[in-house]
């Protein structure tokens, strides 16, 4: 029996920007159905990969499939969700009327917008408007925006970032069911210990894809048992090599 196609299969991407050359002949594939996290420092090129897998970044050279399709198919539109690090929901209008409005974008009806607002803890809140809100249920409510539309492929840009260790630990358990219903999720983060939370990894460092594993696999590597530690020691044995 073939194995199925990737959910994103990226060959020998370059990317620049201002002349500088950002990502460097980076390749990767993402098993679908599946919790992929993209680790590394800020500012080691995570989101210009995303831009790159959601279409919205102009690239050098290289080759990106999503899906089965070529990044920023038009078609792809309504089957990737991205959540960008700052909240996309407009701050004038209730959360209800923000998961509505993309709701309508992408044909679904009023019980899409309520599940979707569910899913993510805040139907209590649902009539507040978006400048009432945390920071914390920004963020919330940028994800229901996003999972009204249903998405095959959903990428989150540094989603916990500020979040409290409860949300942290909640948005991860709302990832993880979503990966189950088979929802493939691609999700950054510069905190290593959210790496434990992930099937597959992919570290970054200087614009460079420094490994593509599990978890278990990286401990295996470096020897160590701390993500952390593991992630470290993986740069000293990039050095060494």
């Amino acid at each position: 029996m073939s194995q199925p196609s990737p959910a994103v299969d990226v060959r020998h991407l370059t990317v620049r920007r201002g002349g500088r050359e950002v990502l460097h002949d980076v390749s990767l594939t993402i098993p679908r159905g599946s919790i992929t996290g993209l680790l590394g420092p800020s500012g080691c090129g995570k989101t210009t990969l995303m831009r790159s897998i959601v279409g919205t970044q102009i690239v050098a050279s290289g080759e990106i499939d999503a899906l089965g399709l070529p990044a920023g198919s038009a078609e792809l539109r309504r089957r990737i969700g991205y959540v960008t690090q700052a909240p996309s929901i407009y701050n004038d209008i209730s959360i209800r009327e923000n998961v509505a409005y993309y709701a309508a974008l992408y044909g679904r009806d009023h019980t899409a917008t309520a599940e979707a607002i569910a899913a993510v803890g805040l139907l209590d809140y649902a009539t507040q408007r978006g400048d009432e809100l945390s920071g914390g249920q920004k963020t919330r409510a940028s994800l229901a925006c996003a999972l009204v539309a249903q998405p095959e492929l959903l990428i989150l840009d540094e989603p916990t970032v500020g979040l409290d260790p409860v949300l942290r630990v909640d948005l991860w358990r709302q990832f993880r069911q979503l990966a189950a219903a088979g929802t493939t999720l691609v999700v950054s983060s510069h905190v290593m210990d959210e790496a434990e939370h992930c099937d597959r990894l992919l570290l970054m460092r200087d614009g460079h894809l420094l490994a593509q594993l599990s978890p278990d696999e990286l401990r295996e590597t470096t020897g160590e048992q701390n993500l952390e530690h593991a992630f470290l020691a993986l740069i000293t044995l990039g050095h060494a090599a």
